[in-house]
């Protein structure tokens, strides 16, 4: 991963400040230096930041904190696969020497095999044979291949110890090297080495039990989907650490390395005493399918290191990590990613580490800017940067290290930056008060000034005259301590658009003073700098009560002129369609028939096409009236005019001419046989059963039928005809339709 971090020296740091900085003030400030926007100065905030945290001022911070998360996190439990043999000081006391002769550790492996471990790591250097026993040591490391020794591999100490030769030979041996970082702790480990001795790469002691117990699984080295170049084994993807990944600037990152997500303190792991394996007092399950390490944690050989779990004291140091735990350790965190999914400790690109920085700098500034007040800003700061810890510690709980150092130290910059700036401000803008005050006073109408705060800082004496206050009673105070709440809330919005546009603004709204008195104002706003660069929002208001009173007047009476209009039309319609309806089944009378049969006859005369006219009776509607009441003839009525309308065309007109007399107008009809279907269908619809009531009522219709221009070509022709013909229908027996007979209709017949 390539590094985005600012690795400056003395020399070049001084020549970033005077080549950049200058560039940096003339944006973000204007001529005495106060910052033009919050932008700007969250951008000179994460600059200086990154230029201290690339100086590596931050690292031990961001290590200390780092440490604090793991022991935060507390202890994971144990890991059943692996059992430490531990040789204690008791243990060298009761053996007598160190190192153990090779015939000692024969009786020790012995006593391991027979109860068929995975593997077995002899964390313990055999560089030179230890008589006696020797040749029983070399023949028992050749016959077992589930022993795995170690060397230690030249590093920049100069100190390097060789692996035994048998198991080097079988390629059988892991370099136990160790990774201390600047404070002399162990957050690393190594997975493989390119050693000089035989040029080829090499793997660590740990690395090397890992992958001899997850064969077993059928878990073996693949390459990373993602980076070919890093490790997966099973579910888990090492990431190959980069020399400034997380905390670390310029951090050694030669050979393969990984950052370690330890399990916890010390005694993670199954422990046995030598002198308890070797007394016949451990049964075989304990050791059966597991990773056996043998090893030391005597404190007289000083093999222990720090880690994050390590305290600090007078006089010394506690919690130190013997050597053969944090092989466990390391052994651990390969099998846990591999087969529980155990999550490997990850960072964050570079990008979005410094976004993540800016990100807090940003924010300390605005919370600054918006409380301006230096104890409100430090309790907002104080929180952020509480945030900002959760926020790193729950990272940590899901496997990322991420920047929280970094981020504190932009809010505490942000802090001291913002605030000395408001201080600065503040004080000159007392100077500027005065003379405000003196410009401000000369003008007739009611002037107000205000900062970002919403504070008023200068009114005029029309102002306090016009809202019935001292102007030395409003100074430092906001629209909510004098005017409602819903009065306040529109000047305030009012207010904070035009700081947000940066442009200057006209609102009507309304004002009632300390007498409870309401005016209509117009209030114009706009933005001003003074000589110091502080943004003051100035607003004039001028008195427009009578002009608003004058146009709600002239509003109410356009409203009742277009009320009155309104009505008046809509009683023209109410007589337009009581002139031209039937008021029992509203549909057209006789008057609008007759206009709407003239307008089809033109048309079809005009469009070639033919038009029939229905004169319909009922048959028995008499006896309907004389037996169930007039009520029921009325409701009668109105069903079949329902009937008619449904068995007809939208283009169609059905009207009523008077009692039980109805026509139908049929447009664009193609001819008698058409017409002829249409009244059987009208006969047949209105002679089902009518129910009123429980009371079934049934009548039938006669219907007779006169067309256009095939029997007359007017419309006195049209309802002679239709008529006739009805009567027609009726002497045959009714229930029927009859077609007109134009040549036995007298001419002077009477028109319907």
């Amino acid at each position: 991963m390539n590094s985005f971090r600012l690795t400056l020296s003395a020399s070049k740091l001084t020549g970033f400040f005077k080549i950049v900085m200058p560039t940096i003030r003339r944006w973000v400030a204007v001529k005495n230096g106060r910052f033009k926007n919050g932008l700007g100065s969250a951008l000179l905030v994460t600059l200086l930041v990154l230029v201290i945290r690339s100086l590596s001022m931050l690292e031990g911070s961001e290590f200390r904190m780092l440490d604090q998360f793991f022991r935060m996190r507390g202890d994971e439990p144990l890991d059943s696969r692996i059992v430490i043999v531990d040789i204690d000081e008791n243990d060298l006391n009761q053996i007598g020497r160190w190192p153990i002769s090779d015939q000692q550790l024969v009786d020790i492996l012995t006593q391991i095999q027979e109860m068929k471990p995975t593997a077995i790591g002899l964390d313990l250097y055999r560089d030179i044979p230890l008589s006696p026993g020797t040749s029983q040591l070399q023949k028992f490391l050749e016959t077992n291949a589930n022993i795995i020794g170690i060397e230690q591999l030249a590093d920049q100490s100069g100190s390097q110890v060789a692996p035994p030769p048998v198991l080097e030979k079988a390629k059988r041996v892991g370099f136990n090297n160790i990774i201390l970082d600047s404070d002399q702790r162990v957050r690393r480990s190594f997975l493989y080495w390119k050693s000089n001795r035989g040029n080829y790469i090499r793997e660590s002691f740990s690395l090397k039990l890992a992958k001899l117990y997850l064969s077993k699984e059928k878990i073996y080295e693949q390459p990373s989907p993602y980076h070919v170049s890093d490790l997966k084994l099973g579910r888990g993807i090492f990431r190959q650490f980069q020399r400034n990944d997380g905390p670390y600037i310029n951090a050694d990152a030669g050979a393969y390395q990984v950052m370690v997500n330890f399990r916890g303190l010390n005694r993670r792991f199954q422990t046995l005493m030598l002198q308890d394996l070797m007394g016949g007092d451990v049964p075989a399950q304990i050791l059966q399918d597991k990773i056996v390490l043998i090893g030391t944690t005597a404190t007289s050989l000083h093999d222990f290191f720090a880690t994050p779990y390590t305290h600090h004291r007078f006089g010394g140091a506690t919690s130190l990590m013997s050597g053969m735990e944090l092989q466990a350790q390391f052994t651990s965190q390969i099998l846990s990613a591999a087969l529980d999914g155990r999550a490997l400790l990850q960072v964050w690109s570079e990008p979005l580490e410094v976004a993540w920085i800016a990100l807090w700098a940003a924010m300390g500034v605005f919370v600054c800017m918006r409380f301006r007040g230096p104890k409100r800003s430090l309790v907002l700061v104080v929180i952020l940067g509480a945030i900002v810890l959760v926020i790193g510690y729950a990272a940590f709980l899901m496997g990322w290290i991420i920047p929280v150092v970094a981020p504190l130290a932009a809010l505490i910059t942000a802090f001291a930056l913002i605030t000395s700036r408001v201080a600065q401000s503040k004080e000159k803008l007392e100077q500027s008060k005065d003379f405000l005050h003196q410009i401000l006073n000369t003008i007739p109408d009611p002037v107000f000034v205000q900062d970002r705060s919403h504070r008023w800082v200068v009114v005029n004496q029309a102002y306090g005259r016009f809202i019935g206050m001292d102007i030395e009673a409003l100074i430092g105070k906001t629209v909510y301590d004098i005017f409602s709440k819903r009065e306040a809330d529109a000047f305030y919005q009012a207010d904070e658009e035009v700081l947000r546009q940066q442009q200057k603004q006209e609102y009507e709204e309304t004002l009632t003073d300390v007498l409870g008195k309401t005016y209509s104002i117009a209030t114009k706003r706009s933005l001003h700098r003074d000589a110091q660069g502080n943004v003051l929002l100035v607003g004039v208001i001028r008195d427009i009560t009578i002009r608003k009173s004058l146009e709600e007047s002239l509003r109410r009476t356009t409203q009742e002129l277009s009320k009155s209009n309104q009505e008046l039309r809509d009683s023209q319609t109410q007589l337009h369609y009581l002139a031209n309806h039937d008021p029992l089944t509203g549909l057209p009378n006789r008057q609008l028939f007759h206009e709407n049969l003239q307008q089809s006859i033109e048309w079809a005369a005009s469009e070639s096409r033919m038009v029939a006219l229905l004169f319909i009776d009922l048959d028995g509607f008499k006896q309907v009236n004389d037996s169930f009441g007039h009520g029921v003839g009325d409701q009668l009525l109105k069903s079949v005019a329902k009937r008619l309308i449904s068995s007809l065309r939208a283009s169609d007109m059905v009207a009523r001419l008077g009692g039980d007399e109805f026509t139908v107008i049929l447009t664009v009809v193609p001819g008698e046989l058409e017409v002829m279907r249409v009244a059987q269908k009208m006969i047949e619809t209105l002679a089902l059963p009518y129910n009123f009531d429980g009371q079934l009522v049934r009548v039938s219709a006669s219907v007779g039928i006169a067309l256009y221009p095939t029997h007359y070509d007017t419309v006195q022709g049209l309802l002679q005809g239709a008529d006739g013909a009805m009567y027609e229908a009726k002497a045959a027996g009714k229930n029927r339709y009859a077609i007109v007979n134009p040549s036995s209709l007298p001419s002077n017949d009477p028109v319907y």
